[in-house]
């Protein structure tokens, strides 16, 4: 699984009506249904009302490559320019879970 931690920041509540937009424009809805996304999850920061973090999974790179050539991308990509919003990404590929970390993960 690889699985971006992306970061939007606007100004004046743009961030947040991007994500609106997203969502209301079926977008979201389009690229959760593409194959191998496991998960599309927006979240406002507390800390910082201004920036967006995305949460974006996907099963392996040939379905991040498949939804990185697809169309949905380029609205994608008119929304953000439309919303003036600046990025900073993460990126992690899974790993085994770690039996030391168990004792901190309540399920």
């Amino acid at each position: 699984m690889i699985t971006f931690h992306l970061r939007y920041t606007g100004t004046d509540g743009s961030a947040r009506a991007f994500a609106e937009e997203m969502l209301s424009s079926g977008t979201v809805s389009a690229i959760r249904s593409e194959p191998g996304n496991l998960r599309y999850e927006y979240a406002i920061l507390l800390e910082d009302p201004e920036t967006l973090l995305l949460i974006d999974s996907w099963a392996d790179q040939e379905a991040l490559d498949y939804h990185h050539g697809s169309p949905i991308m380029e609205k994608i990509v008119m929304l953000r320019d439309k919303y003036d919003l600046h990025m900073t990404m993460e990126r992690y590929i899974s790993a085994e879970e770690n039996p030391a970390d168990a004792g901190f993960i309540r399920r």
